[in-house]
């Protein structure tokens, strides 16, 4: 069993879920507390004090492009990488459009954070943010569009991978934020949220399931 230490409403911590889930592998999901990234229990996890980190049998891991790989290649389970080269490239291509630019200040990030995350923490909305966060978002959303077009159903072509796995929870936020909906209309984004909201590896795994859970 793979033991997540995470915090239940992060996307990339829903990434690492999601990912065992679609691979069959038994994980058990660690809480941390926001207070707890500093700690030192949990430095000796992640050095940078972030999450998610993994636990697998002794063996630690952090970073989310490589838990996700590391899951991918070390269980059964249907291949989540590509085994042609240019799918595989634009797996890792939009994988990383989201750790760069998406997920980055005055971009989608900042977006979710003040629409989503913060009104249901109690923080305060920083709408000077929320203005100065609109053109990088969506610029990122016209790139994820472009992913999707000419019918493709999933972001590195005709089958499922990492980068839909890795994408989905942060594409799921915006999709929450007012902001983004005239963004989003008329865009493929609009089917692939919904075929992977239908998917058991995230319709298990959203924030308000994962904390009843925990």
């Amino acid at each position: 069993m793979i033991k997540v230490h995470g915090i239940p409403g992060s996307p990339y911590g829903r990434a690492v879920l999601a990912t065992c889930l679609e691979k069959g592998t038994p994980y058990r999901l660690v809480p941390l507390a926001p207070g707890a990234l500093r700690g030192p229990e949990h430095l000796a996890r992640h050095p940078f004090g972030r999450m998610p980190a993994i636990e697998d049998d002794g063996f630690q891991l952090y970073e989310t492009q490589a838990i996700l790989r590391y899951i991918d290649a070390s269980r059964p389970g249907p291949a989540l990488t590509p085994a042609d080269p240019k799918a595989r490239a634009r797996m890792d291509q939009a994988i990383g459009v989201i750790d760069w630019y998406f997920f980055t200040p005055n971009s989608a990030m900042t977006l979710g954070f003040n629409r989503v995350v913060a009104p249901r923490l109690g923080f305060p909305v920083d709408e000077a943010a929320v203005a100065a966060s609109l053109e990088a978002t969506r610029r990122c959303v016209e790139v994820f569009a472009g992913f999707l077009a000419d019918g493709r159903p999933y972001l590195a072509g005709d089958a499922l991978s990492l980068a839909d796995l890795h994408a989905y929870p942060h594409l799921d936020m915006l999709s929450q934020c007012p902001e983004a909906a005239p963004m989003l209309e008329g865009t493929p984004i609009i089917a692939w949220l919904d075929r992977l909201a239908a998917r058991p590896s995230f319709a298990t795994t959203t924030w308000d399931r994962l904390l009843e859970a925990a």
